[in-house]
């Protein structure tokens, strides 16, 4: 089975605090970076799929049962006796939200190259990865790598993911791999948090501007409520950040990266895909958790419609 977008890194299991229960009620549901995308590229009505292991436990068949009932395409994940499918918590304070891990030597960080359907990666448009899944191990990194060559030796384009995320690995290590990593990307999807750290810059046109000379085709850096500043060899376009009453942003960065890839796969349009991106991650941040609140092709739209947006060029 073809798919049009496949997905390749770690899911997760989601436990969010729920701050209308107290600080001792969290919900249960779904996470893990490339899980999210691929979820949100099923609700905008392109196929996707994901490449990755879960534990042989209860965690791991209500992921295998998620991605049935959204569409997602998972006959490449494999389950495994020998490792448990990772979990995180979610909590909220006047701050924002924060995340707890426990992921240590999870089920998908075991996945090494010899798991990888090279067949199937070369019949997609699209191999989506993050900057988690190379963290996550030694042999995690490794498949990504086999998977850029499966990738660039049959012309599917990639795109790349910078998430960030320092408990996983060093700020040095991050910044090596993630570098080397750039050249190869077609669509780049940073945010500005962690280019900052990654980078050493702070302004955003300095940012997309420092990842396009070092290869990356087309950048869109995610400014959170401020909107995305999108980069090509062509110039730079702003799109402004969407008013909506925000209860829990977990996941909107895997929402834009979903939704513009599949806007992308529909119109060939860099600045339409970014601002209906733009406007599906908005919307995802109305309800809690990472999942659930994923919009559906129809309600973005929509929302497009009943919202002006001004944005501008250089």
């Amino acid at each position: 089975m073809e798919s049009e977008i496949v997905c390749l890194g770690e899911p997760l299991i989601e436990l969010n605090q729920l701050p209308e229960k107290g600080k001792d009620v969290f919900y249960s549901s779904y996470g893990g970076d490339v899980s999210n995308v691929a979820i949100a590229i099923a609700r905008q009505g392109s196929s996707a799929g994901i490449i990755s292991l879960v534990g042989e436990d209860l965690f791991g068949d209500q992921l295998l049962e998620l991605w049935q009932r959204e569409g997602v395409n998972h006959t490449y994940v494999s389950k495994i006796s020998n490792a448990s499918t990772g979990i995180y918590f979610v909590t909220h304070d006047s701050k924002g939200h924060h995340f707890s891990y426990f992921r240590k030597d999870s089920a998908a960080s075991q996945i090494t190259p010899e798991n990888l359907p090279s067949a199937y990666i070369a019949s997609a448009k699209f191999l989506h990865f993050s900057a988690i899944s190379q963290a996550i191990s030694s042999s995690s990194n490794d498949v990504v790598n086999a998977s850029i060559k499966i990738a660039i030796e049959n012309n599917v384009l990639i795109s790349y993911d910078t998430n960030l995320r320092l408990k996983l690995w060093s700020l040095d290590k991050a910044r090596e791999t993630i570098q080397q990593t750039i050249p190869y990307v077609d669509f780049l999807f940073p945010s500005l948090e962690d280019s900052i750290l990654l980078t050493g810059l702070k302004e955003p046109t300095a940012i997309v501007d420092y990842y396009l000379k070092n290869g990356a085709k087309l950048v869109a850096l995610k400014l959170g409520a401020e909107g995305v500043l999108l980069g090509t060899e062509d110039g730079f376009q702003r799109i402004h950040g969407e008013t909506v009453e925000t209860e829990d942003a977990t996941g909107a960065g895997d929402i834009f990266d979903g939704a513009f890839l599949s806007e992308w796969q529909k119109n060939r349009n860099p600045l339409e895909s970014a601002r209906y991106a733009n406007a599906a991650a908005a919307l995802s941040t109305i309800g809690f958790g990472a999942v659930e609140p994923i919009p559906y092709r129809l309600a973005v739209e929509k929302f497009i419609t009943s919202h002006s947006n001004k944005d501008s060029t250089r």
